[in-house]
């Protein structure tokens, strides 16, 4: 069944922004994790899509940038979205050149919220996502299918 990113947006908030993140491996196996995602545009190129916020030395970021693409997928009881597209990467050891590295911070606290995150304090956030060199990535939808 194809569904849309306000499904999407639904489902992921059922769930506190719990999903689970898949890509392959150079030798062709799935590799999986969970994370907390949401219904985000790419700050780039405003593609409609879903992000999530990794830690810098995440094995899923350098299997993201080898393979370019993942799927998301959202579930709450039996039912279940998946978002599959293009991955774009932004952050310390991932820069745009079209997006100000300043703006990282922002752009990291805007996706963490997206995921349904809050924080007490953001100056403390700030300084473990740069500490941590997160980076956000972003998953195109290109497709969504599932049984909302």
């Amino acid at each position: 069944m194809s569904a849309d990113l306000e499904q999407v947006r639904t489902l992921s908030l059922q769930e506190h922004g719990l999903a689970t993140v898949a890509t392959t491996r150079a030798d062709g196996t799935v590799h999986a994790s969970v994370v907390n995602a949401g219904v985000f545009g790419d700050p780039v190129t405003g593609a409609p899509g879903v992000a999530y916020v990794a830690v810098g030395k995440a094995h899923k970021l350098a299997l993201l940038r080898r393979a370019g693409h993942a799927t998301v997928t959202f579930r709450r009881g039996w039912n279940w979205l998946s978002v599959t597209g293009a991955t774009h990467l932004v952050g310390p050891d991932d820069p745009d050149p079209a997006f100000d590295p300043a703006g990282l911070p922002q752009l990291l606290r805007d996706v963490f919220i997206a995921a349904t995150g809050t924080h007490d304090d953001w100056a403390e956030y700030d300084r473990v996502m740069a500490e941590e060199r997160r980076v956000a990535v972003f998953v195109r939808a290109d497709r969504i299918i599932g049984n909302p």
